[in-house]
């Protein structure tokens, strides 16, 4: 399979996690953008797999369970999160907001695990999501885990890419915001990344690898609770370094 259609693949299951309902294979191919050709190919061959059914005839198309037990599956070989989910659902619990995992992927932030807050008004993402190191508050606190010769290296060469009106784009400035970050053990990020959300974020270590864990909720919110917050998160974060 080329890239072109492993990312087709992944695209149709997304479809069909935003959809919830069957689609037809027009539909398939207008909402991936794809000749109906190719679609057609793609269906066929997930059939034959067991990952998709036909439903109401020939007109329906949708996924079977497959794909869930295949995941289910992944994550239960997964025994550092799962010993870790219940420390972070702690602290969504303490902060009343959207606790996230992250790790650095490819010079940008990958969520792993995002636990909403259960507000009504809150900050919403999903795993798999990608957030740029310098406007996020998990891509600071990454890049002031680094040593200083990395973390020099790293500020050199990263896109200053304007998410916000916020966002901090003047090498200068990050490269001292993220010398700040080092030196108290977490950063903050106010409206840099998503306009009116504020985090506060730090970072655990184990397996060879540093990994980022952030509060983020509202800025009305956050800005008021702001130091408490940081602290329960540094708690649950010393806490999962106890247990790893």
């Amino acid at each position: 399979m080329d890239v072109k259609s492993a990312g087709r693949t992944l695209d149709l299951f997304e479809l069909f996690a935003r959809e919830q309902q069957p689609l037809s294979l027009s539909e398939l191919a207008a909402a991936l953008d794809a000749p109906v050709s190719s679609c057609f190919n793609l269906v066929r061959a997930l059939k034959t797999r067991g990952f998709l059914f036909g439903v109401g005839g020939r007109k329906g198309i949708y996924p079977t369970r497959k794909m869930y037990d295949v995941a289910s599956a992944i994550a239960a070989g997964e025994p550092w999160l799962k010993r870790m989910m219940p420390r972070l659902e702690r602290l969504r619990d303490l902060t009343g907001e959207t606790a996230i995992l992250g790790k650095e992927e490819g010079g940008a932030v990958i969520y792993l695990a995002v636990l909403e807050g259960r507000q009504n008004i809150r900050y919403t993402a999903r795993p798999g999501d990608l957030k740029p190191l310098h406007s996020s508050s998990i891509g600071k606190a990454l890049l002031a885990a680094k040593l200083p010769k990395a973390r020099t290296d790293a500020l050199a060469k990263l896109r200053l890419d304007v998410m916000t009106e916020n966002t901090i784009v003047d090498r200068a400035r990050l490269a001292d915001e993220i010398e700040l970050t080092a030196s108290r053990g977490y950063s903050i990020t106010r409206g840099e990344n998503v306009a009116d959300v504020m985090a506060v974020a730090s970072t655990v270590r184990f397996g060879g690898d540093v990994y980022g864990i952030a509060v983020a909720g509202p800025m009305h919110r956050m800005t008021e609770e702001v130091e408490a917050q940081q602290r329960r998160l540094m708690e649950i974060c010393r806490e999962i370094e106890s247990d790893l």
